[in-house]
């Protein structure tokens, strides 16, 4: 969507939506946000962004949260068997950082609000917990596991993805040089996820075997 950047001087007032905000805010970036800009975008005053919106701080609230709604989470697949279920798991892992990294590399700022619970609204929560839900019930994982996997995995990723993609190519180096740095940094990156997640489908494979086998000596109890 493309925004003016000229506020209106002739006609009706322009109206000031949720929607309006935050497809401004998310087309200028979280890192740029300003009251100021914002407000030049909807092409109204900056005092006329405050009778909607009352602190800068909301307005960051407001587009992080629409960036993470808007965000397509990936789907898993269709419930499977239970030897294939952890197969699965790990598959489906590997494009959940991937989009997780898309995430936070066209989002630059977005970070603190994915990864601190406090800055989390409770849509993005309820988003969240559905999230978890989803993996328990596709993968046939308690609900405190699935929640454990997909927390731990996500939030690596995004801490890693951060890191990666806020000193990326800050050197003064060629465009070539530049996208041949970040290629080769996205291939670590891909790499040290898989790394993780066979670590953490390991350890939960080792803690479903010794839930059953605890289960298992307490049904032959006398």
């Amino acid at each position: 969507m493309s925004i003016s950047a000229q506020p209106s001087t002739r006609g009706r007032p322009r109206t000031i939506t949720h929607e309006r905000i935050t497809n401004a805010g998310i087309e200028i970036g979280l890192s740029n946000i300003t009251f100021v800009g914002v407000a030049a975008a909807l092409g109204v005053s900056h005092m006329a962004l405050y009778k909607h919106v009352p602190s800068l701080e909301v307005l960051k609230y407001l587009v992080a949260e629409e960036i993470f709604k808007r965000w397509q989470i990936p789907v898993p697949e269709a419930k499977t068997a239970d030897a294939a279920a952890l197969a699965g798991l790990k598959e489906y892992l590997l494009d959940f950082t991937a989009s997780l990294r898309e995430l936070v590399k066209n989002n630059p700022g977005l970070t603190p609000y994915l990864l601190r619970r406090v800055a989390s609204t409770q849509s993005m929560i309820n988003k969240i917990r559905q999230h978890h839900q989803e993996v328990s019930e596709r993968y046939q994982l308690p609900i405190d596991q699935a929640r454990w996997i997909s927390a731990t995995i996500a939030f690596h990723c995004i801490a890693v993805a951060d890191t990666v993609y806020s000193v990326a190519g800050r050197d003064p180096i060629s465009e070539v040089d530049r996208a041949a740095e970040e290629a080769e940094m996205e291939s670590e990156f891909a790499q040290s996820m898989q790394a993780l997640i066979v670590g953490a489908l390991t350890l939960l494979e080792s803690n479903q075997i010794d839930t059953r086998f605890h289960t298992a000596q307490q049904q032959a109890s006398p």
